[in-house]
C-alpha cells in the first residue's frame, strides 16, 4: 500500500517551476534558485529533493567539472532514497529508473574530462540499469543517449554532444 502525501510537495513545486524556468532559457535565475533551494534542504535533507535538484542543477552546468560535482551528489542521493519515498511523491516512479539517467550523466561529464576509463565504468552501469526505463519517449531518448555517449567514449571524443541538456556551448 503507497501512503498518500499530507499535502503537496512544496520543494518538489519549487525544483519543477525553476526547472522550467531554466528550459525557458534564464540559465542564471534557474541555477540562482536551485542553489537557495539546495541550501535550504541542506547535505542531510531529503534525498528525493536532493537527487532530484542536483540531477537538474547539474544540467546547468557548461562546466563539465561543475556538473559532474552535482551529478556525483545527485547519484549520492538516489543510493538513500527509498522506494517508500519515491512512491510517496509519484506512484508511478521507482527508484530503479532514476539510475540509467544518472550513469548516463556522470559517463557524459567524465567523458568531456577525458576520463574515459570511469565513463566507461559508468556506462556499464547504466546499461545495466536500462531494463529499468519505460518503454516511452523519455525512455527511448534515453537509450539513445546512451548509445551516443558510449560511441562518444568509443572514439575517445571529449565534445560535447548536440543532444546533451543544459546550456548552449
Amino acid at each position: 500500500m503507497t501512503a498518500t502525501p499530507a499535502g503537496p510537495d512544496t520543494t518538489m513545486e519549487a525544483i519543477g517551476r525553476a526547472v522550467t524556468e531554466g528550459r525557458a532559457g534564464d540559465i542564471a535565475s534557474a541555477r540562482q534558485e536551485l542553489l537557495a533551494l539546495w541550501s535550504a534542504i541542506g547535505v542531510t535533507g531529503d534525498p528525493l529533493h536532493r537527487c532530484t535538484l542536483a540531477h537538474h542543477l547539474a544540467d546547468l552546468h557548461e562546466d563539465p567539472a561543475q556538473a559532474l560535482a552535482w551529478d556525483v551528489r545527485a547519484l549520492d542521493a538516489a543510493d538513500a532514497v527509498t522506494e517508500q519515498r519515491v512512491q510517496q511523491h509519484h506512484a508511478g516512479l521507482h527508484i530503479a529508473g532514476f539510475y540509467p539517467s544518472l550513469h548516463l550523466n556522470l559517463a557524459d561529464d567524465y567523458r568531456r574530462l577525458g576520463s574515459f576509463d570511469a565513463a566507461s565504468e559508468h556506462i556499464t552501469a547504466a546499461e545495466e540499469h536500462a531494463p529499468h526505463l519505460p518503454q516511452d519517449p523519455y525512455g527511448d531518448l534515453l537509450r539513445t543517449a546512451l548509445d551516443e555517449v558510449a560511441e562518444a567514449v568509443s572514439r575517445r571524443d571529449s565534445a560535447k554532444r548536440t543532444s546533451a541538456p543544459g546550456p548552449a556551448a
